[in-house]
């Protein structure tokens, strides 16, 4: 029988919760492991080592649809021995619970008891990672901190990077940095469009090319760094996740701000300059070993708001391009 992770919504807690699956392979290598998914995330789940199946989730964030949701529960009953739920919310752990799967782990949450049979108390401040709190499920009832906490990883296809480089029309042999300039959350995580143009005229400066990566909620900024930076190329919106993947993998290094594609850089093993706001490198740093963290550190942060509450947004503002090309600098050689 396998067993079934209920996964997150979020590109980079997505990616961290392949230290669970590393987890749980490593006691178990021939038990299935098959991950409940959003439809936007599946491409890059199905690159986490360890992975065996990926159940696209109709359900939108926010959309209860119980009776939906019992339906869709009762087509996997008998296929899971065990659930493991990430999402704290009521809503994410009805699947399991309708699937009837004997075992349903995860930790303590929005009012489900019922729904999870096997709820673990979370000492936050004493496990303030959350790789580290999704590694701790795989560990039995009453542990403390997990055994182990695998460093994430991103399974990569060298024909992939081939093709999307091709695809897009990239020189491969020109060397290039990738400046990850959105992040979802909200423009309390996003470093200024202004700071990241500089960063791309550096680059242009040393024969190195920049590519600007993000989604399409992410083509504005795109749009307005590369206003900025004529020589930059605006890749925002025009790739899936797994091509950023891709690009990232091909990059001499990364620049980018607290997201998804942070996270994806990290788990591609990709040198980073990870830049930090309303967010704090304590709970969700970037996992890999050629990481440089830089933040100001000001009073009012971390916040973790979507937007600065006191409006002026210093955190990132003040964060300057100088303090950024400096870290930055080692990695291309220039």
């Amino acid at each position: 029988m396998a067993l079934l992770i209920v996964g997150p919504s979020w590109l980079g807690d997505a990616v961290m919760m392949g230290a669970l699956v590393q987890r749980l392979k490593s006691q178990a290598p021939a038990r299935g492991v098959a991950v409940l998914t959003p439809a936007h995330l599946e491409a890059v789940v199905r690159r986490l080592p360890g992975v065996d199946a990926t159940l696209i989730n109709p359900f939108d964030h926010g959309q209860l649809k119980l009776l939906e949701r019992r339906g869709f529960g009762r087509t996997l009953r008998g296929r899971f021995e065990q659930a493991i739920v990430l999402p704290h919310s009521w809503k994410s752990a009805l699947i399991p619970y309708f699937a009837g799967i004997r075992r349903r782990t995860a930790f303590v949450g929005e009012a489900r008891f019922g729904l999870v049979n096997d709820a673990r108390p979370l000492d936050e401040k004493a496990l303030p990672r959350m790789v580290d709190r999704f590694a701790l499920l795989a560990d039995p009832p009453g542990t403390r901190r997990p055994a182990a906490t695998p460093t994430p990883r991103l399974t990569l296809h060298p024909a992939e990077v081939s093709r999307v480089l091709g695809r897009l029309r990239l020189d491969q042999a020109q060397p290039a940095v990738a400046l990850c300039v959105g992040a979802e959350y909200g423009p309390a995580k996003r470093w200024p469009a202004a700071h990241y143009a500089e960063i791309a005229r550096r680059l242009a400066a040393a024969g190195v090319r920049a590519w600007l990566l993000g989604g399409p909620n992410d083509m504005a900024i795109g749009a307005e760094v590369a206003r900025q930076a004529p020589q930059a190329v605006d890749l925002t919106g025009r790739t899936s996740l797994t091509e950023a993947a891709d690009l990232l993998a091909a990059a001499r290094a990364v620049v980018t701000n607290d997201s998804g594609l942070m996270h994806l850089a990290a788990a591609l093993g990709r040198p980073i300059v990870a830049l930090y706001g309303s967010s704090s490198p304590e709970f969700t740093p970037p996992l890999a070993s050629g990481v440089v963290i830089l933040s100001e550190s000001l009073p009012c942060s971390p916040c973790f708001e979507r937007v600065c509450p006191l409006g002026h947004f210093k955190c990132l503002n003040d964060l300057s391009p100088d303090r950024v090309w400096t870290a930055l600098r080692p990695w291309l050689g220039v």
